[in-house]
């Protein structure tokens, strides 16, 4: 490996939304994230709908928006 040309890898606290904690090692010292193994789907074997940023309800709003368009055809 080169030298002085890789980043340095510090200790890291990861946050989660959930709640849950740890720590890892990246090149910044602390990190925010909306999943994590605690919570995600995937790891926890529950159907749980992720919202991003509303887009869930913008959807909503717009199905209800057509369907009151198709009811009055």
């Amino acid at each position: 490996m080169k030298a002085d040309i890789h980043p340095e890898y510090t200790l890291a606290n990861v946050h989660c939304s959930c709640g849950n904690q740890f720590y890892t090692r990246s090149t910044k010292s602390d990190l925010h994230v909306e999943l994590c193994s605690a919570c995600h789907p995937f790891y926890t074997g529950k159907q749980k709908l992720v919202d991003t940023g509303g887009r869930v309800e913008r959807f909503q709003r717009r199905a209800a928006k057509r369907a009151k368009a198709n009811a009055g055809n």
